[in-house]
């Protein structure tokens, strides 16, 4: 049996996994990442001592019994100012270092395991475009960092809309087209990794990996091509194309969201909301949010950028509702989906990654706290990931700089 003969055989096997009556019976677990490149700023996110509540979180009161906030935690290691937010989720140590590679995510370990029946095993997803993929926190395997879609009018033909017996014939060139260049380029990395020292042996390795991982996405868009697409109550919408409008490009985004979780087109997605760059379309906002997270102290700064991150945090409120009003078995959709919302930088006024600010709400875990964690020696941020790994049903005990599970999110 040839290589691709053999590809195509494991993939139809893999893409059939068996299911007990039992487990038929039970809600899909699902896992939702957003990530603030720019954080919030820490006086109007955490709570007092003593108290659980906040002037952010105060706009998700309606959720208090459904979310947990958490503060001392972070990413050891996990440095370089603005360059730690692809680490969101891996957990890679030193991203501002010229020999930085990063590390497997979160949202793709999960995929690895709860991702197997749906038609995107994971989504990445941004409120903008970057053709460096620096708004994407979705990291593979072999550490690349996945390219996020912006598009909502392109999300949501991928997800909803039937293609054309001729686009589907297209698309199908295009897979076998895409399944023979990488045959190319494998064989031709092969001859010549003979003459690699081993610094560039590292990188090839790397350069392997990422190729047998397109070919798995190869596998699953043949078996998927043909299978027909959900129906949804819900237009096909337009992209915004004022990158301004923040909110309202979010808004889309997170509609889609729900839907795709909602018709179990994927069990994973991470949003990127990124304001880099962007004059926000709210009353009493007028200057770039970047410059505006430097303020330096500085009151009428302070305020702007307050403006910004309620309407973000109100919006955030939005979507909980969102998730909570779609009943399913066992529950709600956000009782059966994790979704952290956070952020690297604890402080962008600093460019502190430290002591991030962080929520989890749903998933099935016990919640309605505010847990306080060593503000100095801060507990890593993976002993969290470790729990929800934990329970979307991933048999470990270990993820990046971890040293445990977190304790106090045990039902």
């Amino acid at each position: 049996m040839n290589r691709r003969d053999f590809l195509l055989t494991a993939g139809a096997c893999i893409a059939l996994p068996f299911h007990g009556r039992a487990s038929e019976k039970q809600p899909p677990r699902r896992l939702l990442a957003i990530h603030v490149p720019l954080g919030m700023m820490p006086d109007f996110f955490f709570p007092k001592k003593g108290e659980r509540s906040s002037p952010y979180l105060d706009a998700l009161a309606p959720h208090r019994s459904q979310f947990t906030t958490f503060a001392g935690l972070s990413h050891p290691g996990v440095d370089g100012n603005h360059h730690a937010g692809q680490c969101f989720l891996s957990g890679a140590r030193h991203p501002g270092q010229p020999t930085f590679r990063n590390t497997v995510s979160l949202d793709q370990l999960a995929a690895e395991n709860i991702g197997a029946d749906t038609r995107y095993p994971s989504l990445a997803l941004s409120v903008r475009k970057s053709e460096q993929y620096i708004d994407s926190v979705a990291v593979s395997r072999s550490g690349v960092i996945l390219p996020a879609e912006s598009s909502a009018e392109t999300m949501y033909r991928r997800l909803f809309v039937a293609g054309t017996p001729g686009e589907k014939a297209a698309t199908m060139r295009r897979i076998e087209s895409g399944g023979s260049v990488l045959d190319l380029l494998l064989d031709k990395s092969k001859r010549l990794a003979k003459s690699y020292d081993s610094t560039d042996r590292s990188r090839l390795d790397q350069y392997f990996q990422s190729i047998r991982e397109l070919e798995g996405r190869l596998q699953r868009s043949i078996e998927w091509e043909n299978r027909p697409k959900p129906e949804v109550d819900y237009p096909q919408p337009k992209d915004i194309a004022d990158a301004n409008e923040v909110i309202a490009r979010s808004r889309l985004m997170f509609d889609l969201i729900r839907l795709a979780l909602q018709t179990d087109s994927t069990r994973v997605v991470t949003l990127t909301l990124s304001t880099f760059s962007v004059v926000p379309h709210l009353p009493g906002v007028k200057s770039e949010t970047h410059s505006l997270t430097h303020h330096g102290n500085e009151p009428e700064k302070i305020a702007e950028l307050h403006k910004i991150e309620l309407a973000q945090m109100t919006l955030f409120g939005e979507v909980l509702s969102a998730l909570q009003a779609v009943q399913e078995s066992g529950g709600t959709l956000l009782e059966n989906t994790q979704v952290l919302y956070g952020s690297c930088l604890g402080n962008a006024n600093s460019h502190s990654n430290h002591n991030l600010p962080l929520i989890l709400a749903g998933g099935g875990f016990r919640h309605g706290q505010h847990l306080v964690f060593d503000p100095l020696n801060n507990t890593p941020l993976a002993n969290l990931y470790v729990s929800m790994l934990q329970r979307l049903g991933v048999e470990t005990d270990k993820f990046a700089t971890s040293t445990g599970s977190l304790k106090g999110l045990a039902t």
